[in-house]
């Protein structure tokens, strides 16, 4: 069984369908791209998925249960972590502050200690900074703060958006490795992201969505050599 399935999903903002009735599937341990230009649908699907907006159609099951109706902060602690576009931290809260939010849902401290250990690790920049305030850490800083706020849910799944975005071409490959590295410690990851390059040569599976509508899925690294997908995405 899948760990998440959307089926037929519709989504509105007002009269204008978003999201044209797209089904996709991801199942555990795996790392799924989802690719398009800009306006294609991938963020509203995110959003979607993670409870931030409300389909006008469709189902959505995670680990078998249609989280449809299900609020935002139950579906983080039902193992769903969402690192949203732009980062979105907590500017005036410190580095340290920003990632115990990111563990608001779990009670148990000693493991949540070790969660913060963990991600340490994974980010050694934030263990560095974590008396700074996130509002004066570095774009690719914010982005690590947002990833590893994240993951301080301890979760099954993480849905990530454009964890590239604006930043140096070192930073980005920072970024994947880190992403990498979350897939290899067990978490599937559901990725969004412009730099379709990239996003293929780490995922197992990919899924194009063009105006709302899955327009092509298929094997990622068979993706790469698609003589359509290379014109389109990958500036081939």
């Amino acid at each position: 069984m899948a760990m998440l399935e959307v089926k037929n999903l519709e989504v509105h903002y007002g009269v204008i369908q978003a999201i044209k009735g797209i089904s996709f599937e991801v199942n555990e341990g795996e790392v799924i791209a989802l690719i398009g230009a800009n306006g294609a649908g991938k963020t509203t699907t995110l959003q979607t998925i993670t409870g931030m907006l409300k389909p006008s159609a469709g189902e959505i099951l995670f680990g078998g249960q249609d989280i449809v109706k299900v609020p935002g902060h139950k579906i983080v602690s039902m193992g769903m972590a969402h690192v949203p576009e732009g980062r979105r931290v907590f500017a005036e809260l410190s580095v340290y502050e920003n990632l115990k939010l990111g563990a608001y849902t779990r009670k148990d401290k000693a493991e949540i200690a070790e969660s913060l250990a963990r991600v340490y690790k994974s980010f050694p920049r934030l263990e560095e900074r974590k008396n700074q305030l996130a509002g004066t850490l570095s774009g690719g800083e914010q982005q690590m703060l947002a990833m590893g706020r994240a993951l301080m849910s301890r979760p099954k799944i993480i849905l990530m958006d454009e964890p590239s975005m604006g930043l140096s071409p070192i930073l980005v490959e920072e970024i994947f490795n880190i992403i990498r590295e979350i897939s290899a410690g067990g978490t599937t990851v559901l990725l969004v992201e412009q730099n379709a390059k990239k996003a293929l040569a780490i995922a197992d599976r990919a899924y194009v969505l063009e105006t709302g509508r899955i327009a092509l899925s298929g094997d990622a690294k068979e993706m790469m050599n698609n003589d359509s997908i290379k014109k389109a995405y990958l500036g081939e």
